[in-house]
């Protein structure tokens, strides 16, 4: 019989453990020696938030990052066609959504393996829900170009879109650059838009605002360098 693939939420930024799992999801994660991991140390350091008396050295790593070859996937998953139940285990938040976990996960139903999403913190979910957008209609449109000028008219299109379908846009940019997406999105967008920023979800710092362009040129913007943030865009 073979093993099932596990789906393993990772927290949002510091939260406590108690605040994003429920029991039976610590009961699974504890069961499981076979882990996919975009980052070891990341994942070790989960896993001892899990639980405290876990024996991290009897676990098994394999590492799917970026670089990952797709060819090096099937291996990963192979103790699972042992009969070895495997987590997949994000940098944060939900493995497979903006993450290269879902490499893995689309081998894995190639495979004829067993997929099962646990439950726990998506910042992407979270910041509609807080949002006040369109939650009936909504697109995540992952990294904008780095370039300025392209990124500039991505923007731009996402607004027209949200226009036109009455549709929320949702992204995301790298952490040390997200003062400079902030003050590009209140420049360039039009002052009845409505931008919701939602930074470090689920942390003590959360912060989750939603304001028109026009409101958000009135005041001094929050410092968001280095704080992950998803932004949402509706026209």
């Amino acid at each position: 019989m073979n093993g099932r693939i596990y789906m393993i939420p990772n927290t949002l930024g510091e939260s406590p453990i108690e605040f994003n799992f429920p029991p039976e999801n610590i009961r699974i994660i504890n069961s499981i020696k076979f882990f996919i991991v975009e980052d070891v140390r990341t994942a070790r350091r989960f896993l001892k938030k899990i639980n405290r008396e876990i024996d991290i050295d009897s676990l098994t790593f394999s590492v799917l990052a970026k670089h990952t070859l797709e060819s090096d996937v099937p291996k990963f998953l192979k103790p699972a066609a042992e009969g070895n139940d495997i987590g997949i285990i994000s940098e944060a938040g939900c493995p497979g959504v903006a993450d290269p976990g879902a490499d893995a996960v689309a081998i894995a139903h190639r495979m004829g393996l067993r997929v099962i999403p646990l439950i726990g913190p998506s910042s992407i979910l979270l910041a509609m829900m807080a949002s006040g957008m369109n939650g009936q209609n909504f697109a995540f449109a992952g990294y904008l170009p780095v370039d300025k000028g392209d990124s500039i008219k991505s923007l731009k299109k996402l607004e027209e879109r949200s226009a036109r379908e009455n549709q929320a846009q949702l992204f995301i940019e790298t952490p040390y650059r997200n003062q400079k997406m902030l003050q590009d999105i209140v420049a360039n967008l039009r002052p009845g838009t409505r931008l919701c920023v939602a930074c470090n979800v689920t942390c003590q710092d959360e912060m989750i605002v939603t304001k028109t362009i026009a409101q958000w040129r009135k005041e001094s913007l929050p410092d968001l360098n280095k704080r992950p943030t998803i932004f949402i865009v509706q026209a």
